[in-house]
């Protein structure tokens, strides 16, 4: 059986977390900061967990993750 392929933009944006979870970046942190509060944009600006809805279809793409 051959190996399966990493899907590479998946890879780039998610890690695993020790217990096989995956950890994902937040969005909406770019630009048009200044109508944003600032408690807003420091939860933004930490990294979250994958829904558990996705979970699986994300594992998918990065199979040795």
């Amino acid at each position: 059986m051959p190996k399966m392929k990493t899907k590479r933009a998946a890879a780039k944006r998610l890690k695993a977390t020790g217990t096989g979870k995956l950890k994902r970046r937040r969005g909406w942190k770019r630009h048009k900061l200044e109508a944003k509060g600032p408690k807003r944009k420091r939860r933004l600006g930490k990294p979250t967990l994958v829904s558990k809805a996705d979970a699986p279809r994300l594992k998918a793409l990065v199979p040795y993750l």
